[in-house]
């Protein structure tokens, strides 16, 4: 347990720490600065269907025993996204029956409402003895084109063997 006296001297050697980098700062960067200004975007929703190919690929170095495998993904969107995909998937089974993993990357060109671009998606999947998780998000400033500034987290749902989505998105606006 840290004494009153060890909690003093430790923010006062962060305070002077502060100090020794403010001081040697000029006075034009300790002058306030402007606060940034936050690009309005609005949230929308895209859904339709959409159809997945799936095929084997080879996994180099893969032991006897090993449950990974590998995969190509080919999709067509349809709906307010019309878009093809390629990627690949990579996944591995566990001993216990109903628990796996995949992660998974694809590139998306298309138009999403209209807005022409490409875009990547991540995929995060997990399946707990049989319950499953799933996180499909657009990777980080990969928007191209019109969709330049995409951001948003794509819902996967399959019904009756039959895939569609739920993308909600943001554009950033540009200034």
């Amino acid at each position: 347990m840290k004494t009153r006296r060890q909690i003093t001297t430790f923010g006062a050697l962060c305070l002077g720490l502060a100090f020794t980098i403010f001081a040697q700062r000029t006075p034009a960067q300790n002058a306030p600065q402007p606060l940034p200004t936050k690009k309005v975007s609005m949230t929308q929703r895209a859904a339709g269907t959409f159809e997945v190919k799936l095929l084997p690929l080879t996994l180099n170095d893969k032991p006897e025993g090993d449950l990974r495998g590998r995969m190509s993904i080919d999709k067509q969107f349809k709906g307010d996204l019309e878009a093809t995909t390629k990627g690949e998937m990579l996944m591995t089974g566990t001993a216990v029956k109903g628990s796996a993993a995949y992660v998974a990357l694809e590139t998306v060109t298309g138009k999403l409402h209209g807005k022409s671009g490409s875009f990547a998606l991540l995929h995060q999947g997990i399946m707990t003895r049989g319950a499953p998780s799933l996180t499909v998000t657009v990777v980080p400033d990969s928007g191209t084109g019109e969709l330049a500034g995409l951001t948003g987290k794509l819902n996967i749902i399959i019904e009756n063997g039959k895939h569609s989505y739920e993308f909600d998105y943001s554009i950033e606006a540009k200034p």
